[in-house]
């Protein structure tokens, strides 16, 4: 099986984390909690613009992609699904922007919605809310790190 869909029928079984890409947005990894207890996913995003591109409407925004590191960013762009007020887990309500894009965990890709909020204070960038594994993913909560695994640094001149 090349980098594509799960066989239908086969689910894959992830961590209670994982290190997760999002190629058509340029981030190479991101480290996700994986949160059966949350029906959507977020993304981290701050500085969001939104903007129309030959008459499609986008957002751009930028991204801390690193644990506990406010200084490294990425500049995302995405096309705009919806905007949605979302309640977070301590029941508040928020108006937040819907993007849909590729995920990646190890070998297995998929396409999945994910709602964008600033994150800067949680401990993950991301999170992998149920909608987006349905029917591709069950979870064993004891265990970590099953199938994306982080990628090593490249060395200048290796």
């Amino acid at each position: 099986m090349s980098v594509s869909e799960t066989i239908p029928g086969e689910l894959v079984t992830l961590g209670w984390r994982e290190w997760v890409s999002l190629p058509q947005l340029g981030i190479d990894q991101v480290k996700a909690k994986v949160d059966t207890g949350a029906r959507t996913s977020a993304l981290h995003g701050f500085a969001i613009e939104e903007f129309f591109e030959d008459g499609v409407q986008r957002v751009r925004f930028r991204i801390h992609p690193i644990q506990k590191d406010n200084v490294t960013e990425i500049t995302c762009e995405a096309d705009v699904v919806d905007r949605r007020v979302v309640r977070d887990s301590g029941g508040h309500e928020e108006l937040r922007w819907v993007i849909r894009s590729l995920i990646r965990i190890g070998p297995h890709e998929w396409p999945a919605e994910f709602t964008l909020t600033s994150r800067d204070d949680m401990l993950f960038r991301m999170l992998l809310g149920r909608t987006a594994m349905k029917n591709r993913a069950v979870v064993n909560p004891g265990r970590s790190y099953l199938v994306g695994k982080k990628k090593k640094k490249r060395v200048a001149g290796a």
